[in-house]
């Protein structure tokens, strides 16, 4: 694989410091959320800086904005790279970010050394990836790949009661190029970690061969709200406790399962909510990861049969609603193998590991060969305004991001 010279950080660096002021929050981080306008704001720069590459910018019709160097064979299907923009509302400034900068950065080195590459080489900026406002996540790749009709995304009703679509046309991003028209060769996201393995490590590149599949339920619980002080403890319907037992229970199926399937329980809210009144009702989230499809349904089918079992013994009424749903992939080898071997050519460790986060590039992976590539994150800490990747590093995941998108482009 080629060397020559590597992307330089420094610009890199300026780049996504300058992009994290838009929707800059007091804690030091970024609330960049999906179609709003701070969110357009942050779209423009990007556009902006798009063409300054000379790119040709298209924007799809659930707003995945696409720009197109072109090849040496404009009608050869392109090599794409990216990620996503928008945020959580706790977000840092890489998460997505970094690899839609880079991948620009990529052109702009081949842009100034006059290299060309056979086929053309596109650059992605893709929409609502996070999934905070609008359900679910990875939004407009899974559009994209096929996965989620365009109508029943356009009419997503967000948290805040906004539709998707609206909001969409509102920041002037409602695209009119055909979703899914442009079908790559391949697909590399570059992205941090996001988790503290190579860190802890001490690798500079992880080779990302899989991800795991994700399971997101919202269960409402149904019980009688009665006094507090007054109530015996055996007569109580009480929605509070179930929320709390149904967190306990998933926090030892992960247990039960040796490390390898996480549980969380990222939210729960309490009717009426008060210190003296037993609630009534109670609604709780529960997000379920596992990279093998058979364990993650069986996790599942014993979440729901712990549901039944406490519905009865409590008295109350509980109701599952599935939010996402989305099975493991494995990545592309011959993909994965060539991260290995630009990182391996560049003189930086590297080891093969999976992604614990939904990233764009596992919708990716349904319509061409797809990987990903890792770079360290300090401490493990995303979603969080002290999310940070050393230059070092945030160069580094570029120079291999640039060696395999061009490698890839110069393919037959």
């Amino acid at each position: 694989m080629r060397v020559q010279g590597g992307i330089d950080g420094t610009a890199l660096q300026q780049r996504l410091h300058a992009h994290a002021a838009i929707g800059a929050t007091d804690a030091g981080g970024v609330c960049r959320i999906a179609l709003t306008d701070a969110d357009r704001a942050g779209r423009d720069q990007i556009v902006a800086w798009m063409r300054e590459c000379g790119l040709h910018v298209q924007v799809d019709r659930i707003g995945n904005i696409f720009g197109t160097r072109t090849g040496q064979e404009a009608h050869a299907a392109p090599v794409m790279t990216g990620s996503h923009i928008d945020t959580v509302a706790t977000g840092g400034r890489y998460d997505g970010n970094y690899g839609v900068i880079a991948g620009l950065e990529v052109v702009r080195w081949l842009d100034a050394r006059g290299i060309g590459t056979r086929r053309p080489i596109v650059v992605a900026a893709f929409t609502n990836e996070e999934g905070v406002r609008f359900m679910p996540d990875m939004m407009g790749s899974l559009v994209h790949a096929g996965g989620l009709p365009l109508a029943q995304a356009l009419d997503t009703t967000g948290t805040d009661g906004a539709r998707l679509g609206d909001e969409l046309a509102r920041i002037g991003y409602a695209g009119d190029l055909p979703c899914g028209s442009i079908r790559p060769h391949a697909f590399v996201e570059l992205h941090i970690e996001q988790g503290p393995v190579l860190e802890a490590e001490g690798i500079d590149i992880g080779v990302v061969h899989d991800l795991q599949g994700i399971s997101w339920q919202e269960i409402a619980i149904t019980g009688q709200s009665n006094h507090a002080g007054t109530t015996p403890m055996h007569l109580r319907r009480d929605t509070g406790y179930c929320a709390a037992a149904i967190a306990v229970f998933v926090r030892g199926l992960a247990g039960a399962a040796g490390g390898t399937l996480v549980g969380t329980v990222g939210a729960i809210g309490l009717h009426p909510g008060l210190i003296n009144v037993i609630a009534a009702r109670a609604t709780l989230t529960v997000d379920l990861r596992h990279t093998d499809e058979a364990l993650l349904q069986r996790a599942e089918e014993q979440l729901a049969e712990y549901l039944q079992q406490l519905a009865a013994e409590q008295g109350v009424h509980i109701a599952a609603r599935r939010l996402a749903r989305f099975a493991p992939v494995r990545f592309d080898e011959r993909i994965a193998a060539r991260i290995a071997a630009a990182a391996a050519a560049r003189g930086y460790s590297h080891r093969r590991m999976t992604s614990g986060a939904g990233h764009d590039a596992q919708m990716m992976a349904r319509i061409c060969p797809s990987a990903m590539v890792f770079v360290p994150s300090h401490q493990g800490i995303s979603h969080n305004p002290r999310e940070y990747t050393a230059q070092r590093h945030l160069a580094q995941g570029a120079d291999v991001l640039l060696d395999v998108v061009r490698s890839l482009a110069d393919e037959q």
